[in-house]
């Protein structure tokens, strides 16, 4: 029969093992835990930013939009006080294409094209007919018949 001595140890033993395991998973956790706070600091400061942005008046803003103009970038909708040169620069082509005196009473996708100096061909006319339809649905230009375009002449709205 074992004794009780021994039997003391043995379950002593195999409890400082287990301790020993826990306090190992518990400084994992530990270190997951303090990641995981850092992370929502972060998220929570650029939740403040974006949101102390979103409330300044487009007026203020205007000088940042007009810093963000790079090729590919997205059309900003039309708002009062902000020009064609918030535009990406194959934008303000097109826009200045369709503000010329051959452009009164509006251009075509293919004459649109042909105007910027592009070969007329499918892929090209249908990527200045995306173009102007992508202007046409921001506000800055209007398409006066299907398929027919100018510069948007109406006032600009208001901005929210």
């Amino acid at each position: 029969m074992p004794s009780v001595l021994g039997l003391l140890e043995a379950r002593e033993k195999k409890i400082r093992e287990e301790v020993a395991q826990l306090r190992e998973e518990a400084e994992r956790i530990m270190a997951a835990l303090s990641a995981a706070e850092v992370q929502l600091e972060r998220l929570g400061q650029a939740r403040e930013t974006v949101t102390e942005v979103l409330a300044e008046p487009v007026a203020e803003t205007t000088g940042q939009v007009r810093a963000a103009a790079v090729p590919r970038s997205t059309v900003p909708h039309r708002v009062e006080g902000v020009g064609a040169e918030v535009l990406a620069p194959e934008y303000q082509r097109i826009m200045s294409v369709l503000a010329t005196p051959e452009a009164d009473g509006g251009m075509r996708a293919r004459q649109t094209t042909i105007a910027l100096g592009e070969p007329a061909i499918p892929a090209r006319v249908e990527g200045v007919r995306s173009r102007l339809k992508r202007l046409a649905a921001r506000g800055w230009a209007t398409e006066v018949e299907p398929g027919l375009f100018t510069v948007c002449k109406e006032p600009v709205p208001m901005a929210a």
